[in-house]
């Protein structure tokens, strides 16, 4: 037998490898704070914060070309103009969903009542977001501060205004646009070698958890992580199959076999733009053309955020209002559901929201020491938010897509959930005309 089959036959499904990883960290985690074993403690957080740092060393270029690529494909597409409308429309309408889903959820269950929580336990952040910083803050003022700071929604500005002027161009930026491309690839390729270290991170990410706040923690805010997971529960396992079903008319369960690759990375590596890459392998697997979801996934990746910006604002403005005793009336939820459609953009796909809660918090005038009740249970609740972003990201082109016919059906019925090895060979696609 050769060396390559003996290696394949033995060969652990990555899905495994990512559940391995979650007991190991479960069980290192629980270890090292029981018996007190600090270096181990120093490890996990080690070993998390490496493979974090690796997925945010690609964001910035990643983001870039991702973007300007994706812009400059549309041309490719036949009616590129309304497909863009069609899918920031449905972005629109599943985020409304969400946040509803959101509000719901934190009136019915009451999160921050009986917590044991008060004002002196929160803490103002050390950088809050307003809609002042959030408009004025897309257009850079130099191009290489937003790389360095990794502003992911000035790059994505400066990556929109390249794009569309290589569309202008035609020909004449037709050397730039292979030279992207290839660029794109590149950090595609050395993405997928750190994807491949997500069972070890999740090791590191789960034990660190675990062993720094430990389940007291997690009892204090039990009903509030209860209402995260839920919500985002409800999101993606009620209201995305139903959309399936209804809108697109395909098979839910087939959506979830092909997409559930990236979900699980989501769950685990907490950023939805280091996901994107399989995100947009998954989504063509479904059947989404090539050219289309090379749009639609790096766009939905800045700016798509369900779980972080829709679901998490709505019950977290609850539970802060709760703990402080302020009173939030109808104009107050409306004005959460306006934030969480038009302000997403402001979670830019990296690990955490914090941003988005202080945007939301600020536009409702509650105390921004709300926040700081919130930060150190925020890595545990968001693996579930992000999962629930990227299923969003991979939801919304396979609506439109079916809606305007150019949705491979036979691809969608035969999507798997196969190993992460490297990017399959693209399949080729012709757009449909409407």
């Amino acid at each position: 037998m050769s060396v390559s089959s003996s290696t394949k036959s033995f060969k652990v499904p990555f899905w495994a490898q990512i559940l391995a990883g979650l007991v190991l960290g479960v069980l290192l985690g629980w270890l090292a704070r029981s018996q007190d074993v600090s270096w181990l403690v120093t490890t996990l957080e080690k070993v998390g914060d490496t493979f974090i740092g690796l997925l945010k060393l690609a964001v910035a270029p990643l983001v870039f070309f991702a973007i300007l690529v994706s812009i400059t494909n549309l041309r490719k597409v036949n009616n590129a103009a309304r497909l863009a409308s069609r899918t920031l429309l449905w972005f629109m309408i599943t985020s409304l969903i969400a946040v509803a889903i959101g509000l719901v959820i934190g009136l019915v269950t009451n999160p921050g009542s009986g917590t044991g929580l008060t004002p002196a336990d929160g803490a103002k952040p050390e950088h809050t977001g307003s809609w002042i910083d959030f408009l004025t803050g897309i257009v850079p003022t130099d191009v290489i501060t937003p790389f360095t700071e990794l502003n992911v929604l000035q790059i994505v500005f400066m990556a929109a205004v390249a794009g569309i002027a290589a569309l202008q161009l035609g020909e004449k930026a037709q050397p730039i646009l292979n030279l992207s491309e290839s660029i794109l690839e590149l950090l595609q390729k050395a993405l997928w070698w750190v994807i491949r270290l997500a069972p070890l991170g999740t090791v590191g990410l789960i034990g660190n958890a675990i062993a720094t706040y430990g389940w007291d923690l997690i009892g204090k805010y039990a009903t509030f992580t209860a209402d995260i997971y839920v919500g985002c529960a409800i999101v993606m396992f009620v209201v995305y199959p139903t959309l399936l079903a209804t809108v697109a008319k395909v098979s839910p369960l087939q959506f979830f076999k092909g997409a559930w690759p990236a979900i699980q990375l989501a769950f685990v590596s907490r950023s939805s733009v280091g996901t994107m890459p399989l995100t947009q392998k998954v989504t063509e697997r479904l059947g989404v053309p090539k050219e289309y979801a090379s749009f639609a996934v790096p766009f939905g990746a800045t700016t798509k955020m369900d779980g972080c910006a829709a679901i998490y604002p709505a019950i977290a403005a609850i539970f802060v209002a709760q703990i402080f005793d302020i009173q939030l009336g109808v104009g107050d939820y409306l004005l959460i559901a306006f934030v969480s459609v038009v302000g997403s953009a402001a979670t830019a796909g990296l690990t955490g929201a914090t941003v988005m809660l202080t945007l939301t918090l600020s536009t409702l005038g509650l105390p921004m020491e709300g926040v700081g009740l919130l930060l150190a249970i925020d890595p545990i609740l968001d693996m579930m938010r992000t999962a629930t972003n990227v299923a969003g990201q991979a939801l919304v082109p396979v609506i439109v897509s079916a809606r305007e016919g150019l949705l491979d059906r036979k691809a969608y019925d035969e999507a798997h959930s196969s190993p992460i090895d490297e990017p399959e060979p693209q399949r080729e696609s012709v757009p449909v005309a409407a």
